[in-house]
């Protein structure tokens, strides 16, 4: 039974219903007067704890029907099984043969396995990050060791955003990001991307939303890289937003050719992750951060409160293969080896008539197409698996991804035909 006489003990009396299963997703709430009426408080009251619940993502109310308890989070997922028999253009993965190998010399130093007592991160690999990715981009702060890309992202964003706030993404986005910032209760709010980056949104939007995150280089689908002049516009729109976070994933960093994002022109608070699992693989996976503001130091303080810290051992084995992919000129033939597959199909596409954005790099080539399914499923008849755009979109039109990590050259101009082929009209006879 609902009790209380303040909106936090409605709001923590209603959440003990939810919790407990006596009002499952889908039950309607009683209206604001009457559940009033039943407490005997004002309306406002009452009123006030719905809107408590309602930015906490835990109650939504749609004009008639009413105040519902919300359903269960839930997010298309990306992953996808490819069926046997088909060439993998679909599940992004990254190609194999171009990872570094690990070497037994690596862990010649001990490393203990029993100890509760891990000090600072790896001096090495964050030597290398500051060396090779934060310096470039104009960032001489501090720097901090997280699990993944997502990871850091959530802590930067547990720093500044509550339930129901607005986070401004790229669209399309990467779908694992819709689904942390869903999961979180945080509101995704599409910005059309184009061959410069995610479009600059209003002044008034910007002012709505606690934080933007974007895609440095090599985005995830479309492969766009910002431009400097998008870079710029950026920088002018933010300064007029101090409260906006800007959350830059560089995911692609060591591999682009592209220089990295210019930190050093933003004057608000901003948050750089870089990855090093498309280099040395997911097996290695973790990110390194940097920041110019609290966010990063109060994220590296929880973070010594929680996980405490991310593997020593780990963190050596990346500082070194990091290491020897630079003394073997590794990355340069990695990237090289990516772009000349992308820019081979891109060429390939455009004498078959399919247009791409020109000006990409890294694993992924997003295809505009009228109708994602049956695009997917004509070319699964040919023998290629490549990844609707659904789960990619929020407003934008549809398309196709195609990842061209499992792709050699000798295959890039049959798959341009066979999707030049899918890509044409059809026209179904009456008879």
């Amino acid at each position: 039974m609902l009790e209380g006489s303040t909106a936090l003990e409605i709001v923590a009396s209603i959440d003990r219903m939810i919790r407990f299963e006596q009002w499952k997703a889908g039950h309607q709430l009683p209206s604001v007067r009457v559940l009033a009426g039943q407490l005997g408080v004002n309306p406002n009251t009452v009123a006030s704890a719905y809107k408590m619940l309602r930015d906490a993502g835990t109650i939504v109310t749609d004009g008639r029907r009413g105040t519902h308890v919300a359903g269960d989070v839930e997010h298309s997922a990306i992953e996808m099984a490819v069926p046997a028999g088909l060439r993998d253009l679909a599940s992004g993965n990254v190609d194999g043969r171009l990872l570094p190998r690990l070497n037994p010399d690596w862990l010649a130093t001990p490393v203990s396995l029993a100890s509760y007592d891990a000090g600072e991160d790896d001096p090495a690999l964050i030597t290398l990050a500051q060396r090779w990715m934060f310096e470039p981009a104009g960032c001489n702060g501090p720097v901090a060791v997280f699990s993944s890309v997502l990871d850091a992202i959530e802590r930067a964003l547990l720093q500044r955003c509550r339930p129901g706030m607005k986070v401004l993404v790229e669209d399309p986005c990467w779908p694992p990001l819709l689904a942390l910032l869903i999961s979180m209760r945080l509101k995704p709010v599409p910005l059309p991307v184009d061959a410069h980056g995610a479009q600059v949104p209003s002044a008034a939007l910007l002012q709505e939303s606690c934080a933007v995150i974007l895609t440095a280089r090599a985005h995830n689908p479309t492969g766009v890289s910002y431009s400097r002049e998008r870079w710029q516009a950026w920088q002018f729109a933010l300064a007029r937003s101090a409260d906006s976070l800007l959350i830059i994933d560089d995911h692609w960093g060591a591999l682009s050719a592209v220089a990295p994002p210019p930190l050093q022109i933003f004057s608000c608070e901003w948050v750089y992750v870089l990855s090093v699992s498309k280099f040395l693989g997911p097996e290695l996976r973790l990110a390194v951060a940097a920041g110019n503001g609290p966010v990063l130091k109060t994220m590296l303080r929880r973070h010594t409160f929680a996980p405490r810290w991310v593997s020593p051992l780990l963190q050596r084995i990346v500082a070194r293969a990091w290491q020897g992919m630079l003394d073997d000129n590794a990355l340069a033939t990695v990237r090289d080896a990516y772009a000349t597959r992308r820019a081979t199909l891109q060429a390939s596409l455009l004498r078959h008539g399919v247009g791409v954005i020109e000006h990409g790099e890294g694993l992924h080539l997003w295809v505009p197409v009228d109708n994602e399914t049956t695009i997917v499923q004509h070319l699964a008849s040919l023998g290629w698996a490549v990844q609707a755009g659904q789960p990619f979109r929020l407003a934008s039109p549809p398309a196709i991804r195609i990842s061209i990590g499992n792709l050699a050259l000798t295959d890039l101009d049959t798959l341009a035909a066979d999707l030049a082929r899918a890509l044409v009209p059809r026209t179904r006879a009456i008879y």
